[in-house]
This record gives structure tokens, sequence and C-alpha cells, in this order.
């Protein structure tokens, strides 16, 4: 068994992905904010795929990784078409949505759009509205003078070159706002991993998600010295394990 790498066609660019053509519900990575599908958890859900003979597909949202576009241009609107695109390409196969941090939210987003063939949801450091809750507040005043001006901020990062932030990203992200609501309409199982030394997103903020899911079958695991990546051997032992348990 191998993985193989393709390309699907979206409205004038296309996404990068990587198939595990193997047995029971596809398992389907979702990646973060300016991360991509060649990262450490993504790499080791394709290493358990090929070894276990389980489906497996890993994608780059638009402007990410090896997929076309500007990371500037893209929206929620769009990598959360781009999820719906991967699934939908699978066919009628049911599908397990693994989120890290943004694609938390974008699984969440997928998974209300396609009750019918998502079974379960394993979430790491889930983000929803984190344009609104998480970001916008953090924005300085020369921050939002920048983006007043020009509709794009240059937000410093931990994890490498400064990320652009622009004025559409945190308009169109406040539409997609999943915890205003009373109740997220979530019914399927679902298993979250926080680190309670998250920088990034609190671990208030992820519970806050896990309280609000529709469903009974909602497992919440605070990692208490974890950070945001929870990339440490020890944290993607209980990713692999969360994902085994749910599909």
């Amino acid at each position: 068994m191998s993985e193989e790498s393709g390309h699907l066609e979206r409205p004038g660019y296309r996404l990068a992905w990587k198939r595990v053509a193997g047995e029971g519900p596809v398992v389907v990575w979702l990646g973060g904010f300016k991360s991509d599908m060649a990262g450490t958890k993504a790499q080791v859900l394709a290493d358990w795929a090929l070894e276990t003979g389980r489906a497996y597909v890993r994608f780059d949202y638009f402007g990410h990784g090896e997929s076309d576009g500007d990371f500037r241009d893209g929206t929620i609107t769009r990598w959360r078409e781009d999820a719906l695109a991967v699934i939908d390409e699978l066919g009628e196969r049911d599908v397990v949505l693994v989120g890290s941090s943004m694609g938390g939210w974008i699984a969440c987003l997928a998974a209300m759009a396609r009750p019918a063939r998502v079974r379960a949801l394993v979430l790491v450091a889930p983000a929803p509205d984190f344009t609104e809750k998480l970001m916008r507040p953090e924005i300085p005043p020369e921050g939002l003078a920048d983006l007043e001006r020009d509709g794009v901020w240059l937000r410093p990062s931990d994890y490498g070159e400064p990320y652009p932030i622009t004025r559409e990203l945190l308009e169109d992200g406040a539409r997609w706002s999943i915890l205003e609501a009373t109740e997220v309409p979530i019914a399927v199982p679902v298993r979250v991993l926080q680190g309670g030394a998250d920088p990034d997103v609190p671990w208030a903020h992820a519970l806050e998600l896990a309280n609000a899911l529709k469903g009974e079958d909602v497992v919440f695991t605070l990692i208490k010295d974890g950070d945001h990546r929870l990339s440490r051997p020890q944290d993607l032992d209980r990713l692999v394990a969360a994902v085994e348990e749910v599909s």
C-alpha cells in the first residue's frame, strides 16, 4: 500500500492532496491557519493509515502548502468550500474529520454542511470563531490602522514569517460564527485534545465549543503541559488513539 498524490480542480485553482486508499471511513485531515499537509500530525496519521490499511486523505487549502492561490486571498468561506469539495470528491463514503486549530472550525462547519457523511470529529486545539474571538481582540492600534488604511496587517508569528491578516478575512470569518448560537448542531462523537499551556487557543475557548456541541458523546482531554501544536510523541499517540477510537 502506498500514498498517492494528486490535484483536485476548483474554480480557477487546484488543490493538492495525498490519499491512502484503505478501508473504513475516510479519515480527512484539516490543517490549521497557514499550516500545510506536510506537518507532523498530518504525516503521523498518514503513517498510521499505511500501517493499518485505513483510508486517509490530507490536502492543502487554497493559498496553503502545495495548492494554488495567494494566502492573502483566502477566507473561511473559501477554505470551508475546499474542505467540502474534498469530502464530496470521496463519493458516498463516510468520513472522520480531524481538524487542528482553524481546521477544528472548518471541521465543524463541514460536519454541519454534510451531516449524513460525517461519522465523527477529532479536534486538536480547535479554534472556532478565532477571527472574532481570538484574533481581532489582540490586534494592536497600529494593526487596526494598517487594516483601515491598507486592508491588511502583518501579524507577527512565533512559527515563522508574519501572517498577513486581511480585512476580508476578519469580516468573512464573522459570518461563520458557531459559538454565538445556543447550540452547535453536531451530534456525532467528538474527541477534543487541548493543551493547557496553549498560547494561541486558550483551553477555555476549546471547552466552550465542547460544551456547546449538541451530541452527548463528547470527550475533552486537557493536556496540562501541552502547547498549541501538540506534536510531542505522547501527544501524537493520543491523536492516533482518538482517531482509532471513533473510526
